[in-house]
């Protein structure tokens, strides 16, 4: 998956679609990703103690990686990345405009 946590991407489907948010966790075995304050749900929680009350917590739930798209740092839309290799690092660009989004070194071992 070509998303990573603290990335800022755009949401395509749901009923947060046309909304865009940072990245809090990446879930790579079920290609999915969640997303801070977006695709919430409730979770009634029971009391733990005697003079403890129950609560209703809205929490963030996966959204699948096809249903969102990264947003690009420089041009402030949404769009596919490329991953380009050269040399010992690999980094991810822009398709709109071109410009290299991170870089990381790859090692060849």
């Amino acid at each position: 998956m070509n998303i990573k946590k603290g990335d800022n991407v755009y949401i395509l489907k749901g009923k947060d679609r046309g909304k865009s948010a940072k990245v809090i966790r990446v879930l790579p075995k079920i290609d999915s990703v969640v997303v801070e304050g977006m695709n919430l749900h409730i979770k009634h929680r029971k009391p733990r103690k005697a003079n403890e009350r129950g609560q209703r917590l809205s929490v963030a739930s996966p959204i699948h990686g096809s249903n969102v798209m990264l947003v690009c740092a420089s041009c402030k839309k949404p769009a596919r990345m490329r991953n380009v290799i050269k040399g010992n690092s690999r980094a991810r660009i822009c398709v709109k405009c071109g410009v290299i989004a991170d870089s990381i070194a790859v090692s060849t071992t």
